[in-house]
C-alpha cells in the first residue's frame, strides 16, 4: 500500500484548509511518517508564507527556540548562506553575540547557536526573507525532518501545511 492510500482519506479533510486545529496536531505525525519528505517540506514552507499564520520571522524564531543545538546551528548556517557573513555578523553583534570564530570561517557550531537569542533569529529571518524568499523552502524542507518542533507552531500552521500536502497528493 502506498502513502496515498494510507493517508489519502485523512488528507481529504485538509484539502480546503479548514480542518480542525486539534486534529491537525494529531494528524501531522501520521502524515509526516507516510508522505514524501519533499511534500511535507513544501507544506511547511507554505505555512511560512501563508497570510493565515504569523509572519515567517516570528515562526522561525519560535521553531529556533524549540530546536536542539544541532538544529539551531543548521538554521543559522542556512541563514548565513542566504545573507552572507557580513549581515550575519552585524545582526549577531547587535544582539550581543560574538561567535568564537568569525562568521564565514566555517559552519556555526551548536554551542555557538545556543547563545543566539530568538530576537536575532527573527531579525535574520526577516532580512533573509527579503533577500531570497526561497530560504523558506530550504528551511521548510529542513523542518520536515523535525515534526516535534513543527507541531509547536500550533494547529493553524499545521492545517496550512497539511492542506499543501493534500493538494500535492491530489495532483500526484
Amino acid at each position: 500500500m502506498d502513502w496515498t492510500q494510507q493517508i489519502g482519506s485523512l488528507l481529504e479533510r485538509y484539502a480546503t484548509g479548514s480542518a480542525d486545529h486539534q486534529a491537525a496536531e494529531r494528524d501531522f505525525d501520521h502524515v509526516v511518517s507516510h508522505a514524501p519528505r519533499e511534500q511535507v517540506g513544501q507544506g511547511i514552507a507554505e505555512a511560512f508564507r501563508s497570510n493565515q499564520t504569523p509572519p515567517f520571522p516570528s515562526m522561525l524564531s519560535q521553531l529556533f527556540t524549540r530546536s536542539s543545538g544541532d538544529q539551531r546551528a543548521t538554521v543559522l548556517n542556512t541563514l548565513v548562506s542566504t545573507l552572507g557573513p557580513a549581515v550575519m555578523s552585524r545582526v549577531l553583534s547587535q544582539h550581543g553575540v560574538t561567535p568564537a570564530n568569525p562568521v564565514g570561517q566555517g559552519p556555526i557550531k551548536p554551542e555557538e547557536a545556543d547563545r543566539v537569542p530568538p530576537e536575532a533569529v527573527q531579525q535574520l529571518a526577516a532580512e533573509a526573507e527579503h533577500a531570497d524568499p526561497s530560504v523558506m523552502d530550504r528551511l521548510g524542507h529542513f523542518y520536515a525532518d523535525q515534526p516535534k518542533a513543527v507541531k509547536t507552531l500550533g494547529g493553524l500552521a499545521l492545517v496550512v501545511a497539511l492542506a499543501k500536502v493534500a493538494q500535492a497528493q491530489s495532483r500526484g
